[in-house]
This record gives structure tokens, sequence and C-alpha cells, in this order.
């Protein structure tokens, strides 16, 4: 395998203040990997460093083998979906004008047609509720909408910020057995979440952020059956 991201002591943050304090990984082609931690610890921060919205103040990130442009739209273009935290769509525009919107970048009809059919036979909802209004969607089905427009870029390495965060639990399985499906597919995902336990049978490997700053990586199971790590980073 080759890695299709690598990290190497990279820092990052806001007006003055660090966030990232020294990360660095490296994810291979096909790879699932997450990362877990507690909440305001860096996880958000670490994909939105990765795609140009935060700015890099040391360390080198790269893409494929090169280093990755600080301009968000040629992040965008070299391959590197990022699906943000919460909804962020535009919720007066369509379901089907929405996925468009991920795929703005690609000026091939029969490309994005492929694309488009793609998403719509992964996430069937969407192409139940295609002509509606994003605003009137449930919150499970805008939190696929938001992964149906990261899977139109057609990215070689796809990033998902907490896809849980504020579901009801029965979506919370909704969206991870799409994930899953992904996953199978071969695809290349780094996965934020809150929970391991919710990746314990997809992550091929997890990462442990806190204070910045990685502090443990290994196998899914490890880490759940560490009583201590858990306790003392993941609240019990």
């Amino acid at each position: 395998m080759s890695a299709v991201l690598e990290l190497e002591d990279v820092r990052s943050g806001y007006e003055g203040v660090e966030v990232l304090r020294g990360v660095s990984f490296s994810i291979e082609a096909g790879e699932l990997v997450t990362v877990v931690g507690p909440n305001g610890h860096g996880k958000s921060t670490l994909l939105r460093t990765i795609s140009g919205l935060v700015p890099l103040r040391g360390g080198e990130i790269r893409f494929e083998g090169r280093a990755l442009d600080r301009h968000v739209h040629h992040t965008a273009a070299r391959g590197l979906a990022h699906v943000p935290q919460g909804d962020m769509l535009f919720p007066q525009m369509s379901v089907h004008e929405n996925l468009l919107m991920g795929a703005f970048l690609c000026s091939d009809s029969t490309e994005l047609a492929r694309r488009m059919d793609e998403v719509l036979t992964l996430l069937p909802k969407l192409a139940e509720r295609r002509n509606q209004q994003v605003s009137t969607l449930s919150g499970g089905e805008r939190r696929m909408v938001g992964i149906g427009r990261g899977l139109m870029m057609g990215g070689r390495l796809m990033m998902i910020d907490e896809p849980s965060l504020g579901l009801a639990p029965i979506v919370i399985e909704q969206i991870y057995e799409v994930i899953a499906q992904l996953g199978k597919s071969g695809r290349t995902i780094l996965l934020i979440e809150e929970n391991p336990a919710r990746v314990a049978d997809l992550a091929d490997r997890l990462f442990l952020l806190d204070n910045g700053e990685f502090i443990w990586s290994g196998p899914p199971a490890e880490l759940l059956a560490s009583d201590e790590l858990i306790s003392a980073y993941l609240g019990g």
C-alpha cells in the first residue's frame, strides 16, 4: 500500500492559540482511519488544517506524495473531499442541487451522471427526496446529503467530521451503515468520531487525540479494552 495522506509535525490554530501541537501520522490507500478524543481538543481543527481552512503554522502535509497547496479550492481539485461537522448545506436549495454543488469541479457530463447514480444508489432516501428543499429534511437526511455531496467530488480521500453529532441512535446506525459500505468499497477515509465503540468494527486504526497531540494509536479493540484510556480521555 502507498500513503495517500502524510502529516509530519503539523502545528496549527486560531488567532494566537495553538491547537495542534506537532501531529504526525499517515493513511494508506484503502484504509479507514478514525481519530477519537474529547470534545474541544483539536479533532475538527485537524481536518480543517488538512483541507486548508485553518493556517498551517509548522510541519508539512503531503497528499499522494506532494505537499498540499494551502488554497482550499486547490486541495479539493487534488481529490480531497471534506464533509464538515454539522449540516453546512444550502437550505433553500433542493437535494439534487446540493449534490451537484459537490461536483462543481467536474465538467464531464458522463462522469457527473455516473457519480450521481452512485450516490443515489448508495443513499436511496436521497433519490426519494431528490427534488425536496433541504430545509424540510430530517437531521439524518441532511447528514446523508452532506455525505452524498462529499462523494460527488469524486475524491481519492474522504474526510468525515463527526457524522453522528446530534442524531438519534437509530439514525446514527443508518449513517454508519453507509460509512461501512464506503469502507468496504475500498475508499480511503479519515473519520472523526467521539465514541470509539461506533467504529470498533469499521476502523483499521484508531488515533487518540488529546490537547492537540496524538497520545495513542492502534487497533480499535486495544483502545476499547483499556479501561484506563477510556476513563481518562473519553469519559468512562
